[in-house]
């Protein structure tokens, strides 16, 4: 398997592969290939960090990092994370959010947010996003809004995340 940056040629197969990998999801508003599409054309899009996982010539998964904001500091956004249902549990989704970390921490930044599974971003290092201080614009259960801290720092975020526009919150 390859993880790669996503480029223009992908965006049609990308598409179809966060529609498949949600269609059958329980928590989905069936957005999400259109939320990807949006955040695209968005000041929050950062190219580096939409991902593409490649099997076999095919693109089996992809993850978009965008950025988000907390006060005045810049974190990032996971969302979403998509992954064929052929080539789910196969670690495709954790490899491709390692990936991501990895270009994330390079690029200086310090914090990614997820709304999530609880048991599935925890293994990707997430905890609930209250321990750093950072607050969900909407009710959520705080085991399913997470962070991570990409590296050691005594220095606490405190207040709500705003997210782009794109999100329609």
């Amino acid at each position: 398997m390859e993880i790669r940056q996503e480029n223009q040629n992908d965006y049609e197969e990308v598409y179809t592969v966060v529609k498949e990998a949600f269609a059958n999801a329980k928590f989905s508003d069936g957005d999400e290939q259109e939320l990807v599409a949006r955040l695209r054309k968005s000041s929050s899009f950062i190219p580096e960090l939409s991902l593409v996982a490649v099997e076999k010539g095919k693109i089996a998964g992809h993850i978009l990092f965008t950025r988000a904001y907390v006060g005045s500091f810049e974190v990032l956004a996971l969302a979403p994370l998509s992954v064929l249902p052929q080539y789910q549990n196969k670690g495709i989704g954790l490899a491709l959010i390692r990936q991501g970390h990895s270009v994330a921490a390079r690029m200086g930044y310090g914090y990614c947010v997820v709304l999530g599974h609880a048991a599935y971003y925890p293994k990707a290092g997430y905890v609930p996003a209250g321990r750093y201080g950072i607050r969900a614009p909407f009710e959520v259960e705080d085991e399913n809004f997470m962070a991570i801290c990409f590296r050691e720092t005594k220095e606490t975020i405190n207040g709500v995340i705003r997210y782009d526009e794109a999100f329609g919150l």
